[in-house]
């Protein structure tokens, strides 16, 4: 260490993992400074996840040393690592959901009063507290199983700055959370830093990596590619270091020509309050609604397939004038008129996770048969799509659960792929998803579209809203404030034009 380089916490030297005859990490090295926030970064596969169960005790590694402030650190097991401070919150929530939120928060380490029993008073106290850091205001004696995604994930993260660990290792910690909670977190993690804490952030996301980490370390196949400050990198240089490519290259050549009309909202109106708009989708075409979050890109999506109910207006589907479709059966109903919904939630609203990749794949195709028409073998479709989606999965029978953020996407948007669907709306076509996969996405997409269908999307990642796109509707107070060609829009267009409508004239 050269005179005047900050303190090294935790350094984690050479270390390699094997399971079976899969070499998962080759003499990869990893050091942690008090006080600083270190993204690690790379592709799904790469590694990170099982460099930080490692560092969790939940694996142990076959060659290479964990220190902790200069001295050797033996981690048999997770009790270990948080005896020794280090707290993690995985990806996959480990809350019990049969248990309230301040039995999961003492879990392993319930509180006790003098005769033995729980002091669950006390327990409540300070899940309450700790709930209250992230400014939650959620009862304590609430079951997990009645919270949602973003307030299950907020308490995982509670749970783990609970441990009062010198390191914390946040593993996709904003997945399921929207701006505002997203700025929350990042207040915590600061505080955290401000208290001499090292953070460790995996995430996907450019731009939190960009507003809230000092340093990043960046894996590939397994292997150690460089560790950089946060100000010397820039994002396309990131994007390079993970996949040997720049971000332009990411994202396929926009159509050439548009064909006809193929989805038409006229004079729709998404609540009482909002103005009516007019909007086309034509063959062959990738639409982006953009805007700020919250603004009314999802109830104009969910109407289409009978989530939200409209105030007013008309809709067409490949010509045909429709009735906005009701809640009940409106996916299945839209389904068989050739338009597939693909949820921002794919596991609590997409995919049936207990399920095989097969069953996920064609369970649409199951669902068009009449209820006692003879069973038909699908390998042949299940196969198709499996080879054209490039879904990494062992065995087609393999559970969807088991599989990355990425092929389970793959295996949403293949479910109606099997359909032959012509027109695919999509609630954040990457949520989740590493940048390989991204790219793979979007040339799904892109091929979906120049084969003669049609794409409508909203996503949080304004740049890929821009690089995917066509053409842009900005979305401000439930209704089409602007529509401009993505090749021509800007961050700064977009936001001029989401903040107010007002904008839009300037």
């Amino acid at each position: 260490m050269s005179d005047g380089e900050p303190a090294c916490l935790i350094e984690m030297q050479s270390i390699s993992k094997a399971f079976g005859p899969s070499r998962v990490l080759r003499d990869v090295s990893l050091r942690l400074r008090p006080g600083s926030v270190h993204a690690l970064m790379g592709e799904n596969g790469a590694g990170k996840s099982t460099l930080m169960k490692i560092l969790a005790g939940v694996h142990r590694c076959d060659e290479g040393r964990i220190l902790k402030n200069g001295k050797p650190l033996h981690l048999p097991s997770p009790r270990e690592a948080l005896a020794a401070g280090i707290s993690t919150v995985f990806q996959e929530l480990s809350l019990l959901p049969n248990l309230t939120i301040a039995e999961n928060m003492f879990l392993g380490r319930e509180l006790l009063m003098r005769g033995g029993s729980l002091d669950r008073k006390r327990m409540r106290a300070e899940t309450a507290a700790a709930l209250a850091e992230l400014d939650l205001k959620l009862d304590p004696d609430q079951l997990v199983s009645t919270l949602s995604i973003a307030e299950r994930q907020f308490v995982e993260i509670a749970h783990g700055i609970k441990a009062d660990a010198s390191v914390l290792i946040l593993d996709e910690p904003t997945a399921a959370l929207n701006a505002a909670d997203v700025e929350v977190l990042n207040r915590s993690i600061r505080r955290l830093r401000a208290e001499g804490r090292a953070i460790v952030y995996i995430s996907h996301r450019m731009d939190e990596i960009f507003s809230i980490c000092d340093e990043v370390t960046v894996l590939k196949d397994g292997q150690f590619v460089g560790t950089r400050a946060i100000a010397d990198v820039t994002p396309d240089g990131l994007i390079a270091m993970m996949v040997g490519r720049e971000l332009a290259d990411l994202f396929p050549a926009r159509s050439a020509n548009l064909g006809k009309p193929v989805l038409e909202l006229s004079g729709f109106r998404a609540t009482p309050k909002a103005s009516a708009f007019d909007l086309t989708l034509h063959q062959g075409e990738i639409l982006g609604l953009a805007g700020l979050e919250g603004q009314g890109q999802q109830r104009i999506m969910r109407a289409l397939i009978g989530r939200h109910a409209p105030a007013g207006g008309t809709l067409r589907l490949h010509g045909q004038a429709l009735k906005f479709p009701s809640a009940a059966g409106g996916i299945r109903a839209m389904a068989r008129r050739g338009l597939g919904f693909v949820p921002e939630d794919r596991k609590e609203e997409g995919l049936m996770l207990g399920l095989s990749v097969a069953a996920n794949l064609v369970i649409g195709l199951h669902a068009e048969k009449p209820a006692f028409a003879p069973a038909r073998s699908l390998k042949g479709v299940v196969q198709r799509m499996t080879d054209a989606l490039r879904i990494k999965t062992a065995s087609s029978a393999t559970p969807v659960a088991s599989l990355s953020g990425g092929s389970q996407q793959k295996v949403l948007l293949g479910r109606y792929l099997a359909r032959e669907v012509k027109v695919l709306v999509i609630e954040e076509p990457t949520r989740g998803v590493d940048i390989g996969a991204k790219s793979e996405i979007y040339t799904l997409l892109r091929d979906f579209a120049q084969a003669g269908g049609a794409v409508l999307i909203t996503s949080r990642e304004t740049v890929e809203l821009i690089g995917l796109c066509d053409r842009l509707a900005v979305v401000h107070g439930d209704t089409v404030v602007v529509e401009l060609p993505a090749a021509e829009a800007t961050e700064h267009s977009i936001l001029a034009a989401a903040l107010t409508a007002e904008g839009v004239a300037a």
